[in-house]
């Protein structure tokens, strides 16, 4: 990481604008799968999570991976919008204003990293492949099914606003359904959504599109967006910088928060640092845990863990956008985030630091030299099975696996 002589930028911890929204600060909650969601509906657990976020000191929570259709999520467990979850919705948004924070759903169709066998129905996908998360084949969404999934995102943008948030962010990113049109790799089709990149782009844009046409300007509106998926084939930066612009020239965003990585393919290339195979493997039964200690290093790659581990590909993104930009990965230190500010970062996001310090932003408040206690193992990956956390600081389970 270097700072390549950049300027002081907008201070961190002052109100900040993001579309029709006002942060108290720039630093964002970003979405990780909560694990608290048993029967897809809000719990308590979910959100005293949330909660200890918002007190803790964020400008914004994430509530995460808010599945727009019943085969939109990643597996059965996850929290589905639909007007049964409204009621609990509302007591998790009125409880993170409580506490001061912003509060943000994230809304997503899993496509091919859905599972499956524990959906009950078939995952979607540009084409017919083998999903290894899920143990079977993905079924070929016709257009039609794009078509259904487009107004999914726009009536849970609905159901968003009237359960009280305060934003939406649009998962385009990780091989999720949106990002998996966008691979060449994974996109073989030869009708209006494959081939070239702007067919490509077609299913991203008309959610994008779809979603700003409903609520307008009532929240924010943001997405996050996959700037390379880390696989040979897939998306790579310069295809992903030309979508960013489109989006841009729609303007149907207020804010792109980078990321990187693909779920289904190469996860570590997000989560830089220990790849916890054996902490993955524990936490399914043989003989598909035997699998995983065998095998599992291949899906679960080495990458070292930096702060800012992101910038040099979001640097690009920055000079060339005008739209405002969220910096994720290695987000840990006062340090990194004010070299995001000075870089030209309207906002930082952060996740992993957050779960084993909710009041970091707090600490970092009052001392600028408070550290972290994330040591990087990412043995917190594993728990989204029992509860997310990190194992660390809290070795229990919250919320056991039904």
């Amino acid at each position: 990481m270097s700072d390549q002589g950049a300027t002081p930028g907008p201070d961190l911890l002052a109100p900040a604008r993001l579309g029709p929204l006002r942060l108290r600060n720039r630093i964002i909650k970003a979405a990780t799968f909560e694990g608290r969601t048993p029967h897809g509906l809000v719990t308590d657990e979910l959100i005293e999570f949330h909660r200890q976020v918002a007190a803790g000191g964020v400008g914004m929570t994430t509530v995460a991976y808010c599945a727009v259709s019943r085969e939109g999520r990643t597996e059965r467990r996850q929290l589905h919008l639909r007007p049964e979850a409204l009621p609990g919705l509302r007591r998790l948004t009125d409880a993170v204003h409580d506490a001061g924070a912003a509060v943000c759903a994230q809304l997503g169709h899993a496509g091919p990293v859905a599972d499956a066998a524990s959906n009950g129905v078939a995952a979607l996908g540009p084409g017919r492949f083998f999903n290894p998360l899920g143990m079977r084949r993905t079924r070929a969404a016709t257009a039609g099914d794009l078509e259904r999934v487009t107004r999914a995102h726009a009536t849970s943008a609905r159901l968003a606003v009237d359960a009280g948030f305060d934003a939406v962010e649009i998962h385009l990113g990780h091989n999720y359904l949106a990002s998996s049109f966008l691979s060449p790799r994974l996109n073989r089709r030869t009708d209006a959504y494959g081939g070239s990149l702007e067919n490509r782009a077609r299913l991203a844009r008309d959610i994008a599109r779809a979603v700003r046409e409903e609520v307008g300007t009532e929240i924010a509106v943001t997405a996050k967006f996959g700037m390379k998926d880390g696989v040979r084939g897939g998306l790579d930066v310069d295809d992903s910088l030309q979508v960013a612009r489109w989006l841009q020239e729609d303007g149907s965003v207020d804010a792109l928060q980078l990321t990187a990585g693909s779920s289904l393919l190469n996860p570590m290339y997000l989560f830089r640092g220990d790849a916890p195979v054996r902490d993955f493997a524990s936490a399914f039964p043989p003989p598909l845990r035997w699998g995983i200690r065998l095998t599992g290093d291949r899906f679960l790659r080495d990458y070292p863990y930096e702060d800012a581990y992101l910038l040099a590909y979001a640097r690009r993104f920055r000079a060339e956008l005008d739209l405002p930009l969220v910096l994720l990965g290695g987000i840990t230190r006062r340090e990194t985030m004010d070299l995001a500010m000075a870089e030209g970062f309207a906002f930082v996001a952060m996740a992993r630091a957050l779960l084993s310090d909710p009041d970091l932003v707090r600490r970092i408040t009052a001392d600028s030299a408070a550290v972290s206690r994330c040591i990087h193992c990412n043995r917190c990956m594993p728990t989204i099975y029992s509860g997310t956390r990190c194992p660390v600081v809290e070795p229990g389970v919250p919320t056991p696996r039904p």
